[in-house]
């Protein structure tokens, strides 16, 4: 599969079709994200989770925003996998990104990435290597509130308590782009305090999250205190689709019932 890649990047750069391409590289014996612009440095690339880079994932669509602001004329290839579509589409959705400056190279996971994730849909739609493998049924809302309300309040309580506020959920987060955010505001979350106000914190990015995130799992793995954000997002997500039949990044050009005015979309 990374031939196929490999190729794909080295037609693009070699017929001017884009500026660079935004992928991963193997570089002093790490993963790192790299700006592609000359076919013969692709001898370091690499696909992450899909090769022998092991388990090194990184937000690329979010170098891919900062590339379009400070370059906006320009076309930038970027790999995707299943979860970096979804989260295209919502850039594009956002007018953060222009789908017309932008050159997908969609790449699918493998079922052991799937499984690890519990991805409902591992691969892009538009797919140029790989296979699709088998999304998984996600459970974790549905065992999660399985307890009872004082328990779970209990449960998130402690979870929170935990936070040392690094803000690592948010640097990670691929939509995350706002250039003032809301929780360095110091009317909603004051500075300096640990632990962060309960639950003033979490509960400010999981309203900033609710038509946003893609459950690509980023925060999850950056949080050094190990609380479950991922989860706290699915049941976001969950209210999301039950209440407005909607689902973030899944089709390209759908609009966010919280960003209509009016009656609420039909299901």
């Amino acid at each position: 599969m990374i031939d196929q890649v490999k190729q794909k990047i080295n037609d693009l750069l070699s017929n001017g079709s884009v500026k660079g391409v935004v992928a991963l590289v193997h570089t002093n014996g790490n993963v790192a994200p790299c700006l592609y612009q000359k076919g013969d440095d692709l001898d370091k690339l690499c696909l992450g989770d899909t090769d022998s880079a092991g388990d090194a994932r990184y937000p690329l669509n979010k170098v891919l925003v900062t590339l379009s602001r400070q370059y906006p004329d320009e076309v930038f290839g970027v790999l995707v996998r299943g979860c970096d579509e979804r989260g295209l589409y919502g850039l594009y959705r956002l007018n953060q990104l222009d789908p017309e400056r932008v050159v997908p190279i969609g790449i699918a996971c493998p079922q052991s990435l799937a499984l690890q994730c519990e991805c409902k849909k591992p691969w892009p739609d538009d797919m140029m290597a790989g296979e699709t493998s088998e999304g998984i049924d996600q459970k974790g809302v549905a065992n999660a509130e399985s307890n009872s309300h004082s328990e779970r309040f209990s449960y998130w309580k402690g979870q929170f308590l935990k936070c040392v506020k690094c803000y690592g959920c948010r640097d990670i987060c691929p939509m995350c782009f706002c250039r003032e955010c809301s929780l360095e505001c110091e009317d909603l979350v004051s500075k300096g305090d640990l632990p962060v106000e309960i639950p003033v914190f979490h509960l400010v990015r999981a309203m900033h999250m609710a038509d946003r995130c893609i459950d690509c799992g980023l925060c999850d793995e950056a949080c050094p205190a190990d609380i479950p954000l991922r989860l706290l997002y699915k049941k976001t997500a969950q209210i999301m689709n039950t209440e407005f039949g909607f689902t973030s990044g899944i089709k390209k050009y759908e609009k966010s019932p919280l960003s209509l005015m009016g009656p609420a979309p039909e299901k």
